[in-house]
C-alpha cells in the first residue's frame, strides 16, 4: 500500500425527509445564498422546502447554473456574493451545482484574477479562505457532496479546481429527492459513479485490500441497483444503494494508498467540451476501449477485476480480461447508453482536434504510469469510434 494522508470533515446527513434539519445545520443568523441549476427544483417544490427549513435566515437565491457549469456564470454568483454580504452557500443539485458553489467559495475571497484558480490542475488553489459550504443532492453521480473538487468549464476547456477549505460542512443525501430525475440523468450518474471507481481500481496491485474490496463491493452493487432503480425510481432501496454508492466512490476513501488513473475522465472532459456529449455517456464510450489498449499495462487488476466483480474465472487470461471488458460494456448498454464514439455523431477526422486539445490542456502523459501519451489517446479514441 503506498503513503497516504486521509482528511474529510464533511458531515452526511442520510434518509428521508431530512431537509428539515437544515436549521441546525446552517448556522443562525447567516445570510445564505442558496445556488441551484434548471427549474427542476423549482418544479418539484425541492427549492420551496430548502428556503422554508432555512426559517428566520436571510435568503438569497443563484438559479441558472448549468451542466458542466462554467466560470462566466460562476463569476456572477461570486458578484452577488459580495454585493449582499453572503456568509454561508447552499448548493441544491448534482455535481455541477456543487462544484459550482464550490468555485464560488473559493473565488469569492481570492484577492487575485479568479481565472488564476483554473491553472493549478490537481494540485490546491492558492486561496487562504473560503466561504462555508454546504449541498443537498438531487443527483447521484460525482460525489461532490463529500469531496473538496469540483470541474469547471472555460473557453472551451475544463479545469480542475480542489482545495482542502471547499469540503462541504454538512451534505443532506435524501434519496426520495432524486426519484423524479429524468432516466438519461440517472443512467449517467449510474456510469459516473462506476468509473470513479475503476479509475481508482483498475490499476496496479498494491496489496490495498481494504480499498479493493470496497471498491468492488461499490461495483457490484452498482451492477444489482442499476437496472432496477432505473425501472421504479421509487424503490427506496434501490435508489439510496445509488445515492451512497456515488458518494463513497469520490471521497478519498478508496483512493487512499492506491494508484490512481483518470484517462477515462480527462479524454471525456474534452469530448463533452468539444461536442457536447453528457459527461457519463463519455466514459462509457472511452472505458472499454481504453482497456482493451491498455490490457498488459493493467493486467493483473483486470483480471482481479474479472473475477472478483464479473464471477469469471475459467479460461485463459487474455479471454477472461476480454470477457469482463465485453460484459462492462453491456451494463452500461443496458442502462440505455451506446457505448461507440460514432453513436454520438463523431466522425474520425474530428479525433485529431480531440487531442490537440488534450495538448493545450496539458494532458500529455495520462494514466497511473503516465504513458498515456497523445499518441496513445489517439488510438484509444479511434478504437472507440466503433468498439474495435
Amino acid at each position: 500500500m503506498l503513503d497516504f494522508d486521509f482528511y474529510n470533515p464533511t458531515r452526511i446527513v442520510f434518509g428521508k425527509d431530512r431537509l428539515v434539519e437544515l436549521d441546525t445545520l446552517v448556522p443562525k443568523g447567516a445570510k445564505v445564498l442558496v445556488l441551484y441549476g434548471g427549474g427542476s427544483v423549482e418544479r418539484f417544490g425541492t427549492l420551496e422546502k430548502v428556503t422554508s427549513a432555512l426559517k428566520e435566515r436571510e435568503v438569497v437565491t443563484f438559479g441558472g447554473i448549468e451542466p458542466n457549469p462554467k466560470y462566466t456564470t460562476l463569476m456572477k454568483a461570486v458578484e452577488v456574493v459580495k454585493a449582499e454580504k453572503i456568509d454561508f452557500l447552499l448548493a441544491v443539485g448534482g455535481g455541477s451545482v456543487m462544484d459550482g458553489t464550490k468555485f464560488v467559495s473559493l473565488a469569492s475571497g481570492f484577492e487575485g484574477n479568479p481565472e488564476e484558480l483554473l491553472a493549478c490542475g490537481f494540485n490546491p488553489v492558492p486561496v487562504e479562505k473560503a466561504l462555508p459550504l454546504g449541498t443537498v443532492v438531487t443527483l447521484p453521480a460525482t460525489g461532490s457532496e463529500m469531496n473538496s473538487g469540483g470541474v469547471i468549464s472555460h473557453n472551451k476547456g475544463k479545469f480542475p479546481v480542489f482545495s482542502p477549505l471547499s469540503f462541504p460542512v454538512f451534505s443532506i443525501l435524501d434519496p426520495t429527492l432524486t426519484a423524479t430525475l429524468p432516466p438519461t440523468q440517472v443512467a449517467n450518474g449510474i456510469v459516473d459513479t462506476f468509473i470513479h471507481t475503476v479509475e481508482q481500481y483498475v490499476t496496479y496491485p498494491v496489496s490495498a485490500g481494504f480499498q479493493d474490496r470496497t471498491a468492488e463491493g461499490i461495483l457490484q452493487t452498482l451492477i444489482e441497483v442499476g437496472e432496477k432503480t432505473l425501472a421504479d425510481p421509487d424503490d427506496y432501496d434501490a435508489r439510496a444503494n445509488l445515492v451512497w454508492c456515488a458518494t463513497m466512490a469520490l471521497n478519498g476513501l478508496i483512493g487512499a494508498g492506491v494508484p490512481q488513473d483518470w484517462t477515462t475522465h480527462m479524454i471525456g472532459h474534452e469530448l463533452t467540451a468539444m461536442f457536447g456529449i453528457d459527461h457519463g455517456k463519455t466514459l462509457a464510450v472511452l472505458q472499454p476501449s481504453i482497456w482493451t489498449l491498455r490490457k498488459e499495462q493493467k493486467r493483473g487488476k483486470l483480471l482481479q477485476y474479472a473475477e472478483r466483480v464479473w464471477g469469471i474465472t475459467e479460461g485463459d487470461e487474455e479471454s477472461r480480461i476480454d470477457e469482463a471488458i465485453g460484459r462492462t460494456r453491456a451494463f452500461f448498454e443496458s442502462l440505455g447508453i451506446r457505448t461507440r464514439l460514432s453513436d454520438y455523431g463523431v466522425t474520425e477526422d474530428k479525433i485529431d482536434d480531440v487531442v490537440k486539445a488534450l495538448e493545450a490542456h496539458g494532458m500529455v502523459a495520462l494514466s497511473e504510469t503516465g504513458d498515456v501519451t497523445p499518441e496513445v489517446s489517439r488510438r484509444i479514441l479511434a478504437h472507440a469510434l466503433h468498439g474495435a
